[in-house]
């Protein structure tokens, strides 16, 4: 069963939205998600933006978690998705 996505996004431009930092407590940045309107009604039906703010924990993370126009669910980290680690800061 697909879970929809009911967590907030701020509208950044026409390409780009955010999930806050302030989405969960313990997240270190926020998300970021390349996509247009079109694009963002199917991605928000399954449990990848939900991946993406996950991303945000992890320690280390430099910069957001970003998620490119492709993204969709996958096994802990989505599908279409990318961070950035310092491994001095894990």
């Amino acid at each position: 069963m697909k879970k929809e996505w009911t967590g907030p996004l701020e509208k950044i431009d026409e390409y780009r939205y955010r999930i806050p930092k302030s989405y969960k407590s313990g997240m270190r940045t926020s998300g970021i998600i390349y996509t247009d309107e079109k694009l963002l009604k199917s991605i928000c039906q399954d449990q990848a933006l939900d991946q993406v703010a996950n991303v945000a924990f992890l320690p280390g993370i430099v910069g957001s978690s970003l998620a490119m126009p492709d993204i969709h669910w996958g096994y802990g980290f989505c599908v279409g998705g990318v961070a950035a680690f310092d491994v001095r800061r894990v």
